[in-house]
């Protein structure tokens, strides 16, 4: 018989301090996202790895989104904040052995280690949201983790390119902190969630679908592993890469009927009935392929086209945390005020693709300020979309499918970011090597002299090597500027018309009353 005991009331107070145990944890799973980017050249100088430098991200990537399920079901068969403290605890020590790494085997290998903790840590966050503050009221507290997500934007490449910049840091090599900084924050996190994180769990038993578990995570494995490596590296129709692809197609599959019979299953099949949560896990996905897979270019726009160090293309992209922050933090509290979100994420996403139509108009000459202002208004899509999607999937499910619901969503919007990053950056070299050819053809014609300064093997280098572009002639140089430019716009006018489709999609949603704290059951038990 479940617990009949009246559930916890936490104060604002009380919900601050753990917010602040949550939103670390967070920020550690979120910076790893994108802080090794900018550090990678200096790691694989280290380590001779050049040619095993794209593990380091897709180790990572492959066991953050393959465990995201995993937590939510398991948070709710074991209570919240044991797993979260294990995700913590795990994360900490990948990244404690990632910074001691003396090979690239060790460094990918840990890599994989922190992706599992990150899994939990990006997914509990909200479920235990959820947990603490009733519908009405979360928006309020949520938009804070909006803000943390553009924090992370902004400070990845700015400390990556920091470190990586320094050879040695009190008497370490520099790209090791980028692991190393992980430390003391975890361990605030560890600290704060043992005093405070006291939360409801069911009290009924529960078994664990082992085998569901086992192929969910081997579906995603062999998705990403064909769109992260084997698709990029050796061709999309190369036997490897198919056979991958099948491989997610039998195992997805398998995993749909054997869902079907569990007795408790990872996900359950039934979510997929709620009309709020299979729209929402649709347009997570497409908010993660926007997110990670088109805005990831702006940088590489700053850093190549422009010229910009790695710290100040990092410092240029402030204005897109700006955006994130403010609307997260304001639409946050007008949910709050209101008790209605579903605006928010239809004008976030079509503001979103306005902001990256107006990309696709960049130069080589575009000032700053110009810049600034498209990446305002991609900031703001995403700080008016992405947590408000969350808030509506919490309102719409029962208590007892928290863990799961949530973590499923966090899923959705991960796997998003992967299948985003790998297709936009196929794009991205796919449209660089047409116009690198036919730029040098028509420079041939107006000027062959210039064109015959760079060889055959030095233009495919560009592609690999963008560093050698400073070593170009002028007219050369321009020739190459202008074929990474016009290929920047082909990924953007790619991606702007996904986020508008998110925005017709939201438009279907059915806005539920927002339940307030008595509202909401089942009765818990305290851990």
């Amino acid at each position: 018989m479940p617990d009949t005991a009246p559930k916890k009331v936490f104060t604002h107070r009380e919900i601050l301090v753990i917010l602040s145990g949550l939103m670390t944890g967070m920020l550690l799973a979120a910076l790893d996202q994108t802080i090794v980017s900018t550090a990678l050249k200096s790691i694989v100088e280290d380590f001779n790895g050049l040619s095993h430098y794209t593990w380091v991200v897709t180790a990572y990537l492959l066991t953050s989104t393959a465990s995201t399920p995993l937590y939510g079901k398991i948070s709710d068969i074991y209570g919240r904040r044991p797993v979260f403290q294990f995700a913590i605890v795990t994360f900490l020590l990948g990244s404690f052995l990632a910074g001691a790494s003396q090979n690239m085997t060790q460094l990918i290998a840990t890599r994989a280690l922190q992706g599992l903790g990150a899994g939990g840590l990006m997914a509990l966050t909200f479920v235990i949201i959820g947990d603490i503050v009733s519908p009405r009221e979360r928006g309020r507290y949520q938009g804070y983790f909006g803000a943390v997500w553009g924090l992370s934007s902004v400070a990845g490449p700015l400390l990556g390119g920091f470190f990586s910049d320094h050879n040695t840091i009190l008497g370490i090599t520099g790209w090791r902190w980028i692991f190393y900084i992980n430390l003391p924050f975890g361990i605030a996190a560890l600290l704060i969630t043992s005093a405070v994180l006291h939360l409801p769990k069911s009290d009924r038993k529960h078994t664990i679908d082992y085998f569901g578990a086992l192929l969910i995570v081997l579906s995603v494995s062999a998705l990403l592993l064909a769109i992260s490596y084997t698709g990029p590296t050796f061709g999309w129709t190369e036997s490897r890469t198919l056979i991958l692809f099948m491989l997610f197609v039998v195992l997805t599959s398998a995993f749909i009927v054997w869902e079907g019979r569990a007795v408790e299953p990872i996900l359950p099949l039934v979510l997929f009935k709620n009309h709020t949560f299979s729209l929402t896990s649709i347009v997570s996905f497409i908010v993660g392929a926007g997110m990670f897979g088109a805005i990831i270019m702006l940088p590489l726009y700053l850093q190549v086209v422009k010229g910009d160090s790695a710290t100040s293309a990092g410092l240029k992209l402030i204005p897109l945390m700006l955006g994130i922050v403010s609307m997260s933090i304001f639409s946050g509290k007008r949910i709050s005020q209101t008790g209605h979100y579903k605006i928010y994420p239809i004008v976030g996403l079509s503001v979103m693709s306005v902001g990256l139509l107006l990309m696709s108009t960049l130069t080589t000459t575009t000032s700053f300020p110009v810049l600034a202002i498209f990446a305002i208004l991609v900031g703001a899509g995403l700080g008016l979309s992405m947590q408000t999607i969350v808030i509506a999937l919490q309102n719409s499910i029962e208590a007892r499918d928290m863990g799961v619901g949530v973590s499923a969503n966090t899923f959705f919007r991960s796997l998003g970011g992967s299948v985003g990053t790998a297709v936009f950056g196929s794009i991205l070299g796919a449209r660089l090597a047409t116009n690198l050819s036919s730029g040098f053809t028509d420079l041939a014609k107006a000027n062959p002299q210039a064109a015959a300064a760079i060889t055959p093997q030095q233009i495919d280098g560009l592609k690999e090597n963008t560093a050698l572009i400073s070593t170009l002639p002028p007219v050369v140089k321009e020739t190459v500027l202008n074929a990474f430019v016009n290929s920047f716009h082909v990924v953007f006018l790619s991606a702007a018309p996904i986020l508008a489709l998110g925005a017709l999609l939201m438009l279907t949603l059915k806005e539920l009353p927002m339940r307030h704290a008595g509202e909401q059951a089942p009765a818990p038990t305290l851990e």
